[in-house]
């Protein structure tokens, strides 16, 4: 389990710290890479890949790997890495995850060239192998059962038993195995194995399976197969063919490396070096894709690219950008033991780049009905307004103002408290880019007593927000004006998590005991400036005060849909600046 410990993790990690000289220090797999160039090993070449299996849509978790292993080939001169579909396992691989693969990858901003790899296509070349082995006396076939193997495997504690199949004769498991190609025999009823020890204390080497007997439609190869590898078998060959130097994988496979290794030297083929790291676990984030395959199936959410999903699309739908995606894969650096990160610095790397990026408007999302008596009826006016303070180029904009606005209902109260330094009976407030404005009454519901609106009046001398006596008002408010404003639904996401760990369960309860009912908050008619009118599904905005916003593709041309994709508050600045302090 992954150490969730409350200290949190640092705000850089590995492979962003730097050394004493001020360089960029080397995270282990660089260190490794780098010894092996001063070598001369590889001829000099570094050359990875990312291999994804097509049974779900890739995660933050992937993410990780994708920038390390496409980030170490564009380090280094020459460097490849090859975008490679593990579908040896019909039963769960379909080409819609493969396609949305290929646009993930390609949505963060990789590239593998004319590198795009696929494991069903070395299948021939898998069997060839595999008929090496069995004539080596390395493999044969087997007719127990899974139970029945399950059984002979033997434990942590106790040795596996021999298989009564286990000295058959390399011309009969040669048969049998040629025979489990053509067909004749039902799923399950034989399987190849390697015959490597039964006592050995990895599990793995304990006479592991290579082929099963499985009849199901391959989204590649169709019904031309009926036995397809196992991973442990297929992943080295696969990695052998392509030329792989360099084969990083999560630290799940490090007990899996003996094995990788043995099937390589047996075969006497190229034999590329496996390096483990660890994989990414996030607080309040699921990263099993069967139980994210579960989660969409049963309706928990709405698909895999639910802006509440850890999925790239789902992250992407919700307006996270992949720059700061690749950002924070840098900040968190490549280790060798696993740890969970804050989802607080992915949120702060997202915002971080938003900030510089985005567009700002202003919208309101619980509107409260403003009336500037004193300003003239069927007037209106375009007020200056700052598109990104962060981006001189990004200009300005005009934004109408009138007589009636709406402003934001969490803006107002009628008995203040003392920290209260928003809107109130008798107090002036400025509007941003506006004019300073005085509630003089307020209207109420008749029955409920709820305000419904407020008159007030407006100061002409003010127009910009500064008055020319110098007198100073102590609140700002957002506001937009109700004859010009879109009416908008705005979807307001939450961790989809009530737990830092969801698979912290009661005995007797699931992951599922943990979803946060309050992780979506629909709002139906807000109002937004009109500045926004037409823009394209993912257009990103900062509402101002409110946080930042992406355009859904659920839009229509009359009712825009925004997605928040993060509040402006950064509560991993405010972490990181508590772990600097002696």
């Amino acid at each position: 389990m992954a150490n969730t410990s409350g200290d949190h993790e640092n705000l850089k990690g590995d492979s962003a710290a730097s050394s004493d000289d001020g360089k960029p220090r080397l995270n282990f797999i660089q260190e490794i890479i780098a010894a092996d160039l001063q070598a001369k090993k590889w001829d000099g070449r570094v050359h990875t890949r990312f291999p994804p299996e097509p049974n779900g849509y890739l995660h933050i978790g992937h993410a990780k790997s994708i920038c390390l292993n496409f980030g170490l080939a564009a380090q280094h001169d020459g460097g490849k890495c090859n975008l490679r579909f593990d579908d040896t396992n019909p039963i769960k691989e379909e080409d819609e995850y493969v396609k949305s693969i290929i646009e993930d990858v390609r949505w963060l901003g990789f590239d593998w060239a004319d590198r795009l790899c696929y494991a069903s296509g070395y299948f021939e070349q898998m069997y060839d192998w595999a008929v090496q082995l069995v004539k080596a006396g390395k493999a044969y076939v087997c007719d127990l059962n899974a139970e029945q193997t399950r059984e002979h495997r033997g434990t942590l504690t106790k040795p596996g038993k021999d298989s009564p199949f286990r000295d058959r004769s390399v011309e009969e498991s040669l048969d049998l195995f040629a025979r489990m190609k053509a067909g004749e025999f039902p799923d399950g009823s034989h399987t190849l194995r390697a015959k490597i020890d039964m006592a050995s204390p990895n599990l793995n080497m304990r006479d592991p399976v290579m082929y099963r007997i499985l009849r199901a439609h391959h989204h590649r190869t169709g019904d031309d197969w009926c036995i397809y590898p196992m991973y442990d078998w297929a992943h080295g060959l696969e990695d052998s063919i392509e030329g792989i130097t360099h084969s990083i994988c999560t630290l799940d496979f490090e007990n899996h490396r003996p094995l990788y290794d043995w099937f390589l030297d047996q075969l006497g083929i190229f034999h590329p070096q496996q390096i483990e790291f660890a994989r990414l676990e996030l607080t309040y984030t699921m990263m099993s894709k069967r139980k994210l395959l579960e989660l969409v199936r049963d309706g928990d959410v709405g698909g895999w690219d639910d802006p509440r999903m850890p999925t790239l699309s789902g992250m992407r739908r919700r307006g996270y950008t992949p720059e700061a995606i690749r950002m924070f894969c840098e900040k968190i650096g490549v280790a060798k033991f696993n740890s969970t990160i804050d989802i607080a610095l992915l949120e702060h790397c997202v915002r971080n780049d938003l900030n510089k990026r985005a567009m700002r408007v202003m919208g309101v999302l619980r509107p409260l009905r403003v009336v500037i008596d004193n300003y003239p009826e069927g007037q209106s006016e375009e007020l200056d307004a700052i598109n990104n303070p962060e981006d001189e180029s990004a200009g300005t904009r005009k934004v109408p103002f009138s007589r009636v606005l709406y402003i934001e209902k969490g803006d107002f109260m009628e008995e203040p408290p003392r920290k209260f330094f928003r809107l109130a009976p008798g107090r002036e407030v400025r509007l941003r880019y506006g004019y300073f404005i005085t509630c003089v009454d307020v209207v109420k519901d008749p029955e409920s007593g709820e305000v419904v609106e407020l008159r007030c009046t407006y100061d002409p001398e003010t127009r910009g927000g500064n008055a020319p006596d110098g007198r100073k008002v102590k609140a700002t408010l957002h506001w937009v004006s109700a004859e010009h404003a879109l009416t908008t639904e705005v979807r307001l996401y939450d961790h989809l998590f009530i737990k830092p760990d969801p698979s912290d369960v009661e005995e007797g309860a699931d992951y599922k005991s943990n979803l946060n009912p309050d992780s979506l908050e629909v709002v139906a008619d807000c109002r937004v400036e009109p500045s926004v009118a037409g823009a394209a599904p993912g257009s990103r905005y900062q509402f101002e005060r409110q946080g930042y916003f992406c355009v859904d593709p659920d839009s229509t041309a009359d009712r825009p849909v925004f997605n928040r994709t993060v509040g402006l508050r950064d509560s991993w600045a405010k972490i990181a600046k508590g772990q600097k302090k002696p």
